[in-house]
Formats: C-alpha cells, structure tokens, sequence
C-alpha cells in the first residue's frame, strides 16, 4: 500500500482503462444498447450511467490480478522465501496483502466515481457512503481471486495467460457493460453463465449499493465465494504442499 501512494503514475494509469470505457466505448454504445426500468434503477438511465458501477468492478478485477503478479515476481525473485520465514500464519501474511491491496481499489473506485461525477454521471449522495462495503467486500473476493491464481503460477510469463483466460472473460461474461436481459435476448446459455460468474454478483452488489440498495444474493455469493477463493490462497502457499514446485 505505501508502496503504491509513491506511485503517482500507477494510480493514474489505473484510471485510464475505465475512463476510456465510460468516455468513449459508452458515446458509441448508447445508441446501440436500449437499456429498460430495472432494479435499481426507477426512471430511464444513459448507458453511461449503467456501466459505472461494471467499471467499478474492472478497477477492483485488475487492481486484484495486478497486485497478485506481485506476488509472482517476489516468488521468482527469491525474496519470498525471506517473507515466509516470519513468525506469523500463512493466512495472516495472505490477508494483509489481501487488505492493501483491497485499500488501493477503493482509492482508485472513489478516485473514478469523482471524475465521472464532473463529467455529470453522478449517484445519490448517499449511495457513495453505501458502496464502501460492497466495495469493500467485491475487492476482497476479487483479491483473493488474484491470490488464489498466484498461487499456482510458476512464471511471471505464464501470467499473460491468465489475462486472456480468466480476467477478460470473467469482465465480458457478466452484467458490467450490458445487462443480463439483454445477454439472454442472444443466448440462453450465455445469459446462464453470466449468472452463474462471481463478477456479475460483485458488479450487482456494487450498482445497488450505489443507489443505497442491497442486493442480499449477490451479497451471499461474494461473501462465500471470497471465503472459497481465500481457502484456495491459503491451501496453495501451504508449505507442506510445495509452495515453490520443484
């Protein structure tokens, strides 16, 4: 985390993905996508203003992948070894590195939702105090993702990989750019998946909170799928498995 606040380019090259999406893709996309009256939403909304909470999502999704690759690098390097020589539980040493990296996103959610409330895309006030939890808990299940995945990356190189494999279709199969009607209007099975991906619930369990709503279901599944994907983490760094394979 304090490594992060030194990095000035870092936090403005993580807005840079998301603003691109609402300042550009949507212009294009509004014409082309009717959104109808969903919960939460009461009246009829731009697009612009449907995906902020999706876009939320990918500052969390990348900002988890990117402090887990982290973790990768410090494997290789050898300095690893040194932080698992400390007298702590593994599972301590996980969460912690779980909660700054959760902090960062959430710096750079209310950093984002800040900028699109200058460009007229705002939320109730209210709903801004409202999303620190589900925020709070989508960044947690999301890191724990990234630590899950880490932990049984050999090589930095091999991580490329998981951009293409796990991220990118785990952000395009889920209610973040499009919802999950219209998902179903093309395909049945498509609509199933997206349903079925933990994104999806963290991106719901965002868009409600933003509106001072809460989504119960959404808010179940991210809670246990962040315990399951913190379990994995733990169960992958155990040292009595191998954590670094020979």
């Amino acid at each position: 985390m304090l490594r992060f606040l030194q990095q000035r380019e870092r936090f403005l090259a993580a807005l840079v993905r998301p603003l691109v999406w609402l300042l550009v893709f949507a212009a294009g996309f509004r014409a082309a996508l009717g959104l109808s009256i969903t919960p939460p939403y009461e009246t009829y909304i731009t697009y612009e203003t449907y995906i902020v909470p999706g876009l939320c999502g990918m500052i969390l999704l990348f900002n988890g992948m990117q402090s887990s690759l982290s973790l990768v690098y410090d494997r290789e390097m050898g300095s690893m070894r040194l932080l698992l020589t400390a007298p702590l539980p593994r599972w301590f040493l996980l969460f912690s590195k779980l909660c700054g990296a959760t902090f960062i996103g959430l710096l750079q959610c209310y950093a984002f939702l800040s900028i699109a409330g200058a460009f007229g895309i705002s939320m109730p006030t209210v709903g801004y105090l409202a999303a620190l939890p589900a925020l709070l808990l989508a960044g947690i299940m999301l890191g724990a993702l990234g630590l899950a995945l880490s932990s049984f990356i050999k090589q930095l190189e091999n991580f490329a990989g998981v951009m293409n494999f796990v991220i990118f279709p785990m952000f395009f199969l889920s209610s973040a750019l499009y919802p999950l009607w219209k998902m179903a209007e093309s395909s049945e099975l498509l609509h199933d998946i997206c349903a079925l991906n933990p994104f999806t619930h963290a991106v719901e369990l965002i868009r409600f909170a933003l509106y001072a709503e809460i989504n119960l279901m959404a808010a179940v599944s991210v809670f246990l799928t962040a315990i399951v994907f913190l379990s994995i983490a733990i169960w992958g760094y155990d040292p009595s498995r191998g954590m670094k394979r020979k």
